[in-house]
């Protein structure tokens, strides 16, 4: 996108009324309420390189050089550590000790090859479309009449986030639930993130995504599904809702893309309070998007050279974001974060996953109209809260609206049977055949 063209979209005219500032203030502060892994010539020992794929549905395992992982360590041990903040909370930033713990922790405790043995046991595949290979897992329910779901993933996410909850959506009656809260759960990786292919043009925004992820459902075989995503993974699932996709009976969003705002008249004081929520997010914790909507290639340098500095970048959002109190070890193992920052890292993948905000950020991660059955779920610890009104204002078949007790912005990583409740009451009201 051009910068004439980003720059317009947060100009507020002089003479514009009310509406049209509360409008472009909540537009301004999408720069933070996104919630928000390929043929490199590598100077480092790095992953197995991808296989080559056709539009063939081939089986996958992770396969990782020792090597690879010995220069990891390497690096961690070799960081050359800034000053300590001068605050003494987190308004910099993730605060020194905290980082150097990780660290340490990282590079003489962690064990990648745990990760590794848990992917490669369930079902994985590539599948070359539009271009790319595309990677996922694809675990089926024993039960008859399981519903199929893709569920995406966002930034600083991957597929990671979601094996706690695979076995409870596949097969619920070991996990309190009934035979008909059953799913085939489909899980890809992003273009540029994981194990997925890094694209090497520009145009792989949210709506060739979408795309991409209808042609991928019906490569399967699945005429009739759902679809499920929080952060970039809720803006992939609107488009594919608001591009009426191929088979897409119903989605479930844990991040309604509500921004600029529904606000019609004088806003009331849920709408304030949320107004409020965007503009500080924005002023306050936004500068990791618009570093990486309009400069990836440049913080891509400093996170493919510095295995702690690709940690920094990930844990404070997981700090931030988590409904912790920044403090996200509460919620989630401190190994289980280390598997996903170590899958950015493995892969190399900084670069090519903060392009999805150059692709989208200014222009698709906002509010769309849909007329496809939409659900919701509200968690407390999430970036913002939207009102249910918006909502209605803009999912004319909202079938559900719930506000979790728990969670936050990682829902299926900080509370996977929290997530898989609500899944399973969304879908619950919606009829079958729709």
């Amino acid at each position: 996108m051009s910068m004439t063209a980003r720059a317009s979209a947060n100009t507020v005219p002089a003479d514009a009324s009310r509406r049209d500032i509360l409008v472009a203030i909540a537009r301004g502060a999408l720069a933070g309420a996104a919630v928000a892994i390929g043929t490199d010539v590598a100077a480092q020992p790095s992953a197995a390189p991808l296989p080559r794929v056709t539009e063939a549905v081939t089986p996958f395992r992770v396969v990782t050089s020792s090597a690879a992982i010995s220069d990891a360590r390497r690096r961690l041990q070799a960081t050359r550590w800034p000053e300590r903040q001068t605050a003494d909370d987190w308004r910099q930033g993730a605060p020194l000790a905290t980082i150097q713990a990780l660290v340490a922790y990282w590079r003489s405790a962690y064990d990648w090859r745990r990760l590794e043995r848990r992917l490669n046991a369930y079902p994985q595949f590539r599948t070359e479309i539009d271009g790319l290979g595309i990677h996922f897992l694809h675990a089926r329910s024993a039960h008859e009449h399981a519903r199929p779901i893709i569920v995406t993933h966002g930034w600083p996410g991957s597929v990671v986030e979601f094996l706690n909850v695979i076995g409870p959506l596949t097969d619920p009656t070991k996990h309190g639930g009934q035979p008909e809260d059953a799913f085939h759960v489909v899980l890809p990786s992003l273009p540029g993130f994981g194990f997925s292919d890094k694209p090497t043009e520009s145009g792989w925004g949210l709506p060739r995504i979408a795309r991409a992820w209808s042609v991928l459902m019906r490569r399967l075989g699945y005429t009739d599904y759902l679809a499920q995503g929080g952060d970039w993974g809720a803006g992939v699932t609107t488009w594919m809702a608001k591009q009426h996709v191929e088979g897409l009976a119903a989605i479930h969003l844990n991040l309604p893309i509500l921004f600029p705002p529904p606000v019609q008249g004088e806003p009331n004081q849920a709408e304030k309070a949320t107004i409020a929520q965007l503009v500080a997010f924005n002023d306050q914790k936004s500068g990791y998007a618009k570093i990486q909507a309009t400069r990836p290639q440049t913080i891509g340098y400093a996170l493919a050279d510095s295995p702690a500095g690709q940690a920094a970048w990930i844990y404070e959002k997981l700090a931030e974001w988590t409904d912790s109190n920044y403090e996200p070890e509460r919620e989630i193992s401190r190994d289980e974060m280390l598997d996903n920052i170590s899958l950015y890292w493995l892969t190399n993948t900084a670069a090519s996953s903060a392009r999805l905000y150059y692709e989208s950020f200014a222009t698709d991660f906002s509010t769309q109209r849909v007329d496809l059955p939409v659900a919701v779920s509200i968690f407390p610890g999430e970036v913002f809260q939207p009102p249910r009104l918006w909502g209605e204002r803009v999912y004319s078949r909202l079938f559900y609206w719930n506000e979790a007790a728990h969670g936050g912005h990682f829902a299926a990583f900080e509370q996977p049977a929290v997530f898989v409740e609500e899944l399973r009451a969304a879908f619950r009201a919606l009829p079958r055949g729709r």
